[in-house]
């Protein structure tokens, strides 16, 4: 900590601080008592912290405990408008946004469609509206959200700037991108892969929680992956690691200068595209709508989810049981390659053409996977639903922002003043 020396009572003071608001975070309305008790702290020293942390602000009074004789004991919380927080999601169709308060509690959300030919500055224009209609949907402004995480298809390159691996993005690949976001928006700026947020939103509430090396295999708008070791999200020199819609494999022709061709490879092989010509081959027809959505619908009633009209497509023998099987077999081929190279414990299979699938596709591609690769990763599905990828970056979000409202011994002299959040910008991180 700057301007500090170990040990010092300053010092000590924000690490108790720090504990407190951390079991607050995590346990919710707590007693000085069982704030002592979990921290070792005596109760005067309890009651002392509790005091300073209410006088700046940082928690509130909520009530008293009930259930036992005598006066109820009175209860903290950590005070929720501390900080307010913005995710974006953008897809090449829509702009989402949504707003948390520093318990992670969504108090706001706000979806920007998106249609026809992108003019200059339309990308700008798209993430102030979507960011500005969370915040007012959370009764704030955009001056009140302390950081923004912005997840995008494809990466920022830390070198240029530029968006990469994302040519279905029109509007996005202008080298002053980030510099007129930054100007439109008045707070620190984070922007990240939309398979690694939802990656993060996996770790720290779904499926790959306790898990520091994982792969996440994403099936949505493409195909992509995103890496974790050490529990740290590994994204690569360029930003493009896990960019696997790419990865050469058998059974499509092999594709040259894929990044400016925008296919090929596993994409054409186990993507959206691909399980809606497998079904066609079988003789099974694709709903109308989005490749995307009319391959999720396909796996879903191939699982044995009934469609519209109460068929499942002849149960594991007929056309819906080989559409799992040919694609579970896609799938774990440009699977076995990536488990090659990593070897992780765990892969997390998401995204909603994944999903759709559910266990009958996920136990398939366990099966291939065991005869195609040496190391045997346990396959789970993704347990982040709805929005994973907004998910992830809120989560983002509000871990750097809780760092910083958490470190009592940056504050000011005046303890209602809060840190102000435009002082800093950083990177996107976990």
């Amino acid at each position: 900590m700057a301007g500090t020396t170990p040990g010092t009572p300053r010092v000590l003071r924000a690490m108790n601080d720090r504990a407190a608001l951390e079991l607050l975070l995590a346990h919710g309305p707590l007693s000085r008592g069982r704030i002592g008790a979990l921290t070792g702290l005596s109760k005067p020293t309890a009651s002392q912290l509790l005091a300073r942390l209410e006088d700046a602000g940082l928690v509130v009074a909520t009530g008293t405990s009930r259930g036992r004789p005598g006066p109820g004991a009175r209860l903290y919380s950590l005070n929720p408008a501390v900080a307010h927080v913005a995710g974006v999601d953008v897809t090449a169709d829509r702009v989402r946004a949504a707003v948390a308060d520093l318990t992670g509690r969504t108090v706001g959300a706000f979806e920007v469609p998106v249609s026809g030919r992108r003019s200059p500055g339309s990308a700008v224009r798209q993430v102030v509206a979507a960011v500005d209609g969370a915040a007012g949907d959370a009764g704030l402004s955009r001056d009140g959200l302390h950081r923004v995480v912005i997840g995008t298809p494809g990466a920022f390159d830390p070198r240029t700037g530029r968006l990469r691996y994302a040519s279905h993005l029109p509007g996005w690949h202008s080298p002053a991108l980030q510099e007129e976001l930054a100007a439109a928006l008045p707070m620190p700026l984070e922007y990240e892969n939309d398979v690694n947020l939802a990656a993060v939103a996996e770790q720290r509430l779904g499926a790959a929680r306790g898990h520091d090396d994982f792969v996440l295999l994403w099936n949505e708008e493409g195909l992509g992956a995103a890496v974790v070791l050490g529990g740290r999200l590994h994204r690569g020199h360029t930003g493009g690691a896990g960019e696997v819609g790419f990865l050469p494999v058998p059974g499509v022709p092999l594709m040259r200068r894929v990044a400016r061709t925008g296919g090929g490879g596993f994409q054409e092989l186990a993507g959206a595209a691909a399980v809606v010509r497998t079904a066609r081959e079988l003789g099974l027809t694709p709903p109308p709508g989005p490749v995307r959505e009319a391959a999720a619908a396909l796996l879903a009633r191939a699982a044995g989810h009934t469609g519209p009209d109460g068929r499942a497509d002849g149960g594991p023998d007929g056309p819906g049981g080989e559409l799992l099987r040919r694609t579970a077999t896609a799938l774990a081929t440009g699977l076995a390659s990536v488990v090659a190279v990593l070897d992780p414990g765990l892969v997390v299979l998401s995204g909603g053409v994944l999903t759709a699938g559910g266990e009958a596709l996920r136990t398939l591609v366990q099966r291939e996977l065991a005869e195609l690769a040496a190391p045997r990763p346990r396959l789970v599905l993704g347990a982040v639903t709805g929005h994973p990828v907004l998910s992830g970056a809120l989560e983002s979000a509000l871990a750097a922002t809780r760092d910083e409202v958490f470190d009592t011994s940056r504050r000011p002299a005046d303890p209602r003043r809060l840190p102000d959040p435009r002082r800093s910008r950083g990177g996107a991180g976990q």
